[in-house]
């Protein structure tokens, strides 16, 4: 049995400046941290000679056997298809994938599902790959392959678990410095930390497209803000680093007012009341999770206001998704060689149909 997990991801600023169009004019950075919820592959392997692939998530499964000569765009699990013509071997397995949350909120969930299973097939192959080429591979499946207008964030944070302090230099080259905080301010920041879901998801693919746009012709005030969370994601991390927590929270603040001025579609009414409530109620500061227009509001709250802003959120309906971080990143947790005697470390899946001479036996 082999079983495959990878971390989503809260961002507390830089994000826009991981996109090719910023990183590539002036650098970029971002301070974000992978959290414990998670996506999950479970391989199994075939002899037929056929791939499928199940998710439970989107209630969909595919059947293929000739990869290679399938149109990768517009299929509902055009991620697992991508991943399996980039890698371009030809194996037989079932895919059964499932997340902990559902996609489109923000948290990154593309690239992780994207890292999962490129760190899925390539443990399986026994194919060695490093946790930059894993997630450098994954960001040129979403944007090459796809065409997807997205950053490389998502990938390296999905990949390396942990808080981290991720620079993109104008070749495109990455470095991921682990943010070593005092163990207690770890442990403070990740309680105070709030994760609450604004009941609306979204892909974020069009907000990033016409951000893109904008940093390329230096129209409006975008270029301006992604100087300006440029700027917020270093003195975030020196905040953490000297242990302050207020400031850090201030920051966050700073950064969502920073970030509403890259585009119109960030944050929308709802949003902003969310915000002013949360606010009134003593967070220090917060932000949308990803490229804005839904998903999460992360609340950066110290404990003596945790319980009214709870309060508060769940009096409009909206409700808490505890979290704490992952520092492992993406990893196989289960891969037991026993189970059908696979010597890569799968097993063999019957499918039976419902209502079958099988099931009543």
């Amino acid at each position: 049995m082999l079983i495959v997990r990878s971390p989503v991801r809260i961002s507390f600023a830089g994000g826009g400046t991981d996109l090719p169009a910023y990183y590539q004019q002036f650098g970029g950075a971002v301070l974000s941290a992978a959290i414990n919820k998670y996506f999950y592959t479970i391989l199994g392997k075939r002899t037929d000679g056929r791939i499928q692939v199940i998710s439970s998530d989107l209630r969909i499964f595919e059947n293929w056997s000739d990869i290679a000569a399938m149109e990768v765009k517009g299929s509902g699990l055009e991620i697992p298809l991508a991943t399996l013509k980039d890698l371009g071997l030809r194996i037989s397995v079932d895919l059964f994938l499932a997340s902990e949350i559902p996609p489109g909120t923000g948290l990154g969930s593309s690239a992780s599902v994207c890292v999962n299973i490129l760190k899925t097939l390539t443990s399986y192959l026994q194919m060695p790959i490093s946790k930059y080429e894993l997630a450098e591979r994954a960001f040129q499946i979403a944007r090459s392959t796809l065409g997807r207008h997205v950053g490389k964030q998502d990938e390296y944070a999905a990949a390396f678990g942990g808080l981290n302090y991720i620079t993109f230099d104008r070749d495109g080259s990455v470095h991921v410095e682990p943010m070593d905080l005092d163990p207690q301010v770890m442990r403070e920041l990740q309680a105070n930390l709030r994760l609450f879901f604004t009941g609306s998801s979204h892909h974020s693919w069009t907000i990033l497209e016409e951000q893109e746009q904008f940093t390329r012709k230096h129209s409006g005030s975008t270029i301006d803000a992604l100087h300006e969370v440029h700027l917020l994601a270093e003195h975030m991390s020196e905040a953490l680093l000297k242990g302050d927590l207020s400031r850090f929270g201030g920051l966050l603040d700073e950064a969502w007012h920073a970030k509403k001025k890259f585009s119109t579609k960030i944050s929308n009414p709802r949003i902003d009341q969310l915000y002013a409530l949360a606010r009134h109620h003593g967070a220090s500061g917060g932000k949308i999770t990803g490229a804005g227009g839904g998903g999460f509001l992360l609340l950066y709250c110290e404990p003596s206001c945790q319980e009214a802003v709870r309060n508060a959120m769940a009096a409009e309906g909206i409700h808490e998704m505890t979290l704490g971080f992952d520092f492992q990143g993406a990893q196989a947790i289960v891969n037991d060689p026993f189970i059908d005697g696979d010597e890569k470390g799968g097993s063999r899946w019957t499918f039976v149909p419902v209502g079958s001479p099988e099931m009543s036996r």
